[in-house]
């Protein structure tokens, strides 16, 4: 049986990816998202008055942890001695949003993408956690890739918006 996808071998049980024999390249991945949320949510992180402390810092934090522990939440997931993980926060007021974008880095034999879309998730979800009491109804949306780089598919980008 064979499905295309990786993480399966012939018979269709679930398995590591062995990545022994590839060769070790300098390798990126960058992820996006958003939390949606209401005009005055916005305006708490923005005055800094959300009782839980600093938004932006505390989930920018939780965002590099997250990535430095994807192997830990996604069974298949290879553990990577990542090199580089940034994590940016960003308040856009005209759609009542905090946008996100992580950009994990490393020279390995695996690519960084799901360590990047992890950094994104956990600060989604901890904007969230923080904000939760004021604003049961934010939404985490539009996660996903956009670039990639390194390895032997080379480098791949997410269509313009």
């Amino acid at each position: 049986m064979t499905t295309g996808f990786t993480h399966f071998d012939s018979e269709g049980r679930a398995v590591m990816v062995d990545v022994s024999a590839k060769e070790a390249t300098e390798r990126t991945a960058t992820a996006r998202g958003s939390v949606l949320m209401r005009p005055e949510t916005v305006r708490l992180i923005i005055d800094g008055g959300v009782k839980k402390g600093d938004v932006l810092s505390v989930a920018r934090l939780a965002g590099i942890m997250g990535a430095k522990r994807t192997p830990d939440l996604i069974p298949l997931c290879h553990p990577l001695a990542l090199t580089s993980v940034k994590v940016d926060l960003s308040v856009d007021e005209a759609r009542n949003a905090v946008d996100i974008t992580a950009t994990c880095k490393l020279k390995g034999r695996t690519g960084v993408e799901m360590e990047a879309l992890t950094a994104v998730g956990v600060a989604a979800l901890t904007v969230y956690d923080m904000c939760k009491a004021v604003d049961r109804g934010m939404t985490i949306t539009d996660m996903r890739l956009v670039h990639k780089a390194g390895g032997k598919s080379g480098d791949w980008g997410a269509p313009a918006e």
